[in-house]
C-alpha cells in the first residue's frame, strides 16, 4: 500500500510525514519555485493480533505487513490548469491513495502564501487542480479516439467506439465537477482505464491540520461532504509529531495529556485500510507468523496469491480460522473440538483477521 502525502506549501506534509514515520525531516521548508521533491518511508502496521498470535506459536520469524508513505511536495494552487510536471505526475500515479493535508493553523513565523488561512479553500484549490489535470488528459484521449476513427483504418472499429463513450463519460463527470472515483464503472470499463493512472480515481483522505490548542469543531465547515471513496479527519500535526519523537513512556503521558485516544500511525492506518477497502489476514507456524494485506470481498483463492502463485494456481482448499475464536479457544485443538476450524473452497470470501492454510497441489516440474 502506497499513500502520497499531498497539499499545498506551508500546509503540514512534512510534519505529518515525520508523525507517520517517526522521522526527523525538517519542517516548514518550501521547495524552491514548486520544485518537485519527495521522500519516502516504510512504515510496520502496528497490530496487536500479529504479537499475540506470535506469542502463541513463538515462530523463528514474525512479519508485520508494512505501509509506504510519500510526502509529495511540488503541488502549487492552479498547476493543474495547464497540467502537473511529468516527474510530478509520474510519481502521483504510482500511489495507490492520497492524503491530502489542509492547512487550518495559523504561524506567524510560517505565513501563508495566500495571505490568510482558509481550509475550506484550499482544500477546494487542490481537489479542483487534480481534477484539471484529469479533465485535460481525458479531452487529449478523445481527441487521439476521433483522430483514429476519422482516418480509418482501425482494426476493430466498435472497440474505439466504446472506449470513445467511456472517455465521453469521463468527461461530463469532470467537467460536472464529479472526481472520477465517484463514477460507476463495468468490469469492462475497469480494464479499459487500467492502463491509465487518473488522480480523480484514486481515494482520498482530506485531514485538516489544526494547531495544538485549536478546536476540531472550529474547523467543521472545511470538512468535505461524505462522498464515495473518499474520509476525512482532523489531526494536531505538530502535536502529533512530537508525540512520535518521544520514548513509548513518554509518548503515553503525553497522550494522556492532550486527551488523544491513539497515536496518529494507528489513526491514520485505520483510515487509510478503511479508504482503499483493506483488510488483513493471517498465516501461522513454527516458521512464520506474518499478517497479509487483501481487498475487502477477496475470495481465499485470491488470497492465496498474496501468499504466493503456485498457491493461488495450485488452490485445493483453505483450512481458516478466525483470529478471535482461535484467542478465545486457546488452541486450535479446542477450535476443532468447537466446530470452529473450517475447509472452505476457492469461493470462500475472505474476512479480516482470518486465520488461512492453503492445501494445493504443487506445480509440475519441467
Amino acid at each position: 500500500m502506497k499513500l502520497g502525502i499531498i497539499g499545498l506549501p506551508q500546509s503540514g506534509k512534512t510534519t505529518l510525514f515525520n508523525a507517520l514515520t517517526g522521522g526527523s525531516k525538517p519542517v516548514g521548508q518550501v521547495a524552491a519555485g514548486g520544485r518537485f521533491e519527495v521522500t519516502q518511508a516504510v512504515v510496520t502496521v502496528p497490530d496487536e493480533r500479529v504479537d499475540k498470535l506470535s506469542a502463541m506459536y513463538k515462530p523463528k520469524k514474525t512479519i508485520h505487513t508494512q505501509v509506504n508513505y510519500a510526502d509529495i511536495a511540488g503541488l502549487e494552487e492552479g498547476a493543474g490548469k495547464s497540467g502537473f510536471s511529468g516527474p510530478l505526475l509520474n510519481q502521483l500515479a504510482l500511489m495507490d491513495g492520497f492524503i491530502h493535508v489542509v492547512r487550518a493553523f495559523e504561524n506567524a513565523s510560517a505565513p501563508h502564501a495566500a495571505g490568510s488561512v482558509n481550509a475550506a479553500r484550499d482544500r477546494s484549490a487542490v481537489e479542483t487542480d487534480l481534477l484539471l489535470n484529469d479533465l485535460v488528459a481525458v479531452e487529449r484521449k478523445l481527441e487521439r479516439l476521433g483522430e483514429e476513427l476519422r482516418k480509418g483504418g482501425v482494426k476493430d472499429k466498435s472497440a474505439v467506439q466504446r472506449e470513445q463513450a467511456l472517455f465521453t463519460r469521463l468527461h461530463e463527470a469532470l467537467s460536472a465537477e464529479t472526481p472520477l472515483r465517484e463514477v460507476e464503472l463495468s468490469a469492462e470499463d475497469e480494464k479499459s482505464l487500467s492502463s491509465h493512472s487518473f488522480l480523480t480515481r484514486k481515494p482520498l483522505l482530506t485531514l485538516i491540520n489544526i494547531g495544538d490548542d485549536d478546536d476540531e469543531a472550529g474547523v467543521a465547515a472545511a470538512l468535505p461532504a461524505d462522498r464515495p471513496h473518499t474520509g476525512a479527519v482532523v489531526l494536531r500535526g505538530r502535536l502529533e509529531m512530537e508525540i512520535a519523537q518521544l520514548a513509548p513512556g513518554d509518548a503515553q503521558a503525553f497522550l494522556s495529556e492532550y486527551h488523544i485516544a491513539e497515536p496518529s500511525l494507528r489513526r491514520m492506518i485505520k483510515l487509510s485500510y478503511d479508504l482503499l477497502g483493506l483488510q488483513s489476514f493471517f498465516t501461522v507456524g513454527e516458521d512464520e507468523v506474518r499478517a497479509w494485506t487483501v481487498r475487502r470481498g477477496a475470495a481465499a483463492q485470491e488470497a492465496a496469491g498474496e501468499i504466493h502463485t503456485d498457491l493461488r494456481d495450485g488452490f485445493i482448499r483453505a483450512e481458516v480460522f478466525s483470529y478471535d475464536d482461535l484467542i478465545a479457544a486457546g488452541a486450535v485443538a479446542e477450535l476443532k473440538a468447537h466446530g470452529k476450524f473450517r475447509l472452505e473452497g476457492k469461493e470462500y470470501i475472505v474476512k479480516d483477521g482470518d486465520i488461512l492454510n492453503i492445501r494445493f497441489s504443487p506445480p509440475a516440474k519441467k
